[in-house]
């Protein structure tokens, strides 16, 4: 199953969600998609979808998938990495007023370097992904966060 989860910021993006919506009119995707779009006006017509998930829904259905498609969001992308799905990130661009800036770019460039994630800045480029994301290998992510409670009490002890 493929998970689309657009965040909960106040923003569309319906571009994502119209092209998920034909490449599974076309039987390009053929497996089920689930979409939690946020803020978008555009209602998918051949996906399920819910406008927002509470904490239960949403683990629930990472859990069953095992695709994410998301936007440039840290947190969406984490925790999907953590629970070691494949994630293709498509982020928000400000010139489609899906956001303030362009910084989701910049994030997943930076994912992707690092071998988390795919990603594309143009929806047209994810029909080839979504066909070939299977065969991707990704780094497994490792949190740190431990690493920087020991260095943050070792510094206040000092």
């Amino acid at each position: 199953m493929i998970f689309v989860t657009l965040g909960s910021q106040n923003f569309q993006f319906n571009r994502l969600l119209i092209e998920i919506d034909r490449l599974v009119e076309e039987g390009k995707i053929t497996e089920e998609v689930f979409a939690q779009i946020g803020y978008s006006d555009y209602k998918p017509k051949n996906y399920c979808y819910k406008e927002f998930h509470d904490r239960d829904e949403f683990a629930d259905i990472m859990s069953k998938c095992d695709k994410v498609i998301t936007h440039g969001g840290t947190g969406a992308i984490i925790g999907a990495v953590k629970k070691g799905k494949k994630v293709i990130a498509v982020p928000r661009l400000a010139k489609f007023g899906e956001h303030v800036d362009d910084h989701q770019l910049q994030i997943v460039e930076q994912f992707e370097k690092m071998n988390f994630i795919k990603y594309v800045d143009h929806e047209g480029e994810l029909e080839k992904l979504i066909l070939n994301i299977d065969k991707a290998s990704f780094q497994n992510y490792k949190s740190n966060t431990l690493n920087i409670i020991s260095s943050i009490e070792k510094f206040v002890e000092v």
